[in-house]
């Protein structure tokens, strides 16, 4: 790794510092401000998959109150998952010219608007026209809470920290089926896309609070070193976005058809769905945060970065064969029990496969890469959100469990057949 890249201290240091590096980031964010820093990331990324999933959750209300087929559905969950799909890669890009105080906060803005839009849904298109816009704003969130990660953390921490910051995605899918199934009961599902702008808007607050005494933090950002083109002049590079575009399709399907499959297959009520989904993604939530730490200390212990990182990577692939199990599972109990072992180990798989990135790359390139990364993992989920429906409407989920179930392990074959150096 470059020497720019890992300006370790080498005098004593405080507990806090020895995850965040004072003078690792731009502007030199002190270990003390670093810490509420990155739990604001923690909290970023949670309201993410928050306002998100308020539609999986409520979508048996939803589409049986538009009178919507699976197809249709799907063609609503497209149109969230292909402005996404921009937007992670140009909102990685704006993040590392923008910095990660303006760029997230910018961000954060556009969906909580978008999410209050919701409420005002009539039918089909205008429930799709606020889900574009939701994506437009979440695209840049996970690159910029990696690239604010990245730049605050050392080394020999790095996964840990990155680990933290895109772990509350998890916790905030944890949070949204009983939280959105209450909502929806006291105030509607109307009242419920209202609820998760408030949320956001108090963040912004917060965020802008947490840079009180830092004017020059934004200031001294760096203008990414390289072009889209010249990222993908890299081998290395490209074996990290054909990995995504295999993988992520079996997030988007947990994420946006769960509820669907509970309530459609197992014939769960809205209330038992809010009692049972959050399960899986709590799951993921722990292991996410755990997993990083994990491979941190393989590399505290002497083995080569990318080796450590791959060798949580196959832990994670082995245990995906789970997930192939849940649609034959005799009980809806055991289902999520098989989902939440798929859970387990895409939480591994995660954590360290976005350490990966950051592994890779420069600091400043961080947020680029990750957003390539992003749109190479949307637009799988793009086309396979478009052949889920109509699989699901013509047989059954079983083949989607099935598929779901040999992702990873394909993966894991692509990234470890670079050859070179660890």
């Amino acid at each position: 790794m470059n020497s720019e890249v890992h300006n370790l201290n080498t005098g004593r240091q405080s507990p806090s510092s020895r995850l965040f590096d004072s003078g690792a980031g731009p502007g030199g964010i002190p270990p003390t401000r670093a810490w509420p820093l990155c739990f604001l990331l923690f909290l970023a990324t949670a309201l993410s998959l928050l306002d998100r999933q308020v539609l999986s959750v409520l979508a048996p209300s939803i589409t049986s109150e538009f009178g919507m087929s699976n197809t249709t559905y799907s063609r609503i969950v497209f149109a969230f998952v292909l402005s996404y799909t921009v937007m992670f890669g140009l909102g990685g890009r704006l993040m590392d010219l923008l910095g990660t105080k303006r760029g997230l906060a910018l961000s954060l803005g556009i969906w909580s608007v978008a999410s209050a839009a919701h409420s005002f849904a009539t039918g089909a298109w205008s429930l799709a026209t606020a889900r574009f816009f939701l994506g437009v704003g979440e695209g840049a969130c996970f690159p910029a809470a990696t690239k604010g990660a990245v730049e605050w953390s050392r080394p020999e921490r790095r996964a840990f920290a990155v680990g933290l910051a895109n772990g509350g995605s998890a916790f905030g899918a944890v949070v949204a089926p009983p939280l959105c199934a209450w909502w929806a009961g006291a105030f509607g599902w109307r009242g419920a896309f209202v609820g998760t702008a408030v949320l956001g808007l108090i963040w912004l607050v917060a965020w802008q609070l947490a840079f009180r005494g830092l004017p020059a933090f934004e200031a001294k950002a760096r203008r990414p070193r390289a072009s889209f083109s010249a990222l993908l002049a890299r081998p290395e590079v490209r074996r990290l976005l054909l990995a995504r575009f295999c993988f992520d399709p079996v997030f988007y399907f947990y994420m946006f058809w769960i509820p669907q499959y509970l309530a459609r297959q197992r014939g769960l009520s809205l209330g038992e769905i809010g009692s049972l989904f959050w399960i899986p993604f709590f799951v993921l939530g722990v292991t996410n945060i755990a997993a990083g730490r994990a491979s941190d200390m393989l590399v505290a212990r002497g083995w080569p970065v990318r080796r450590a990182r791959l060798a949580a990577m196959l832990a994670a692939a082995l245990l995906t064969p789970a997930s192939g199990l849940a649609s034959a599972a005799g009980s809806a109990g055991l289902a999520i029990a098989l989902m939440s072992v798929l859970m387990l180990a895409h939480g591994i798989w995660i954590a360290n496969f976005v350490t990966l990135i950051g592994d890779t790359v420069k600091p400043e390139e961080v947020g680029t890469a990750v957003g390539m990364t992003g749109t190479a993992g949307g637009i799988a989920g793009m086309l396979s959100n478009l052949v889920v429906g109509p699989v699901i409407d013509h047989y059954s989920f079983t083949p989607v469990f099935v598929v779901s179930a040999l992702v990873y392990p394909a993966a894991w074959l692509i990234l470890a057949s670079q050859k070179g150096s660890d």
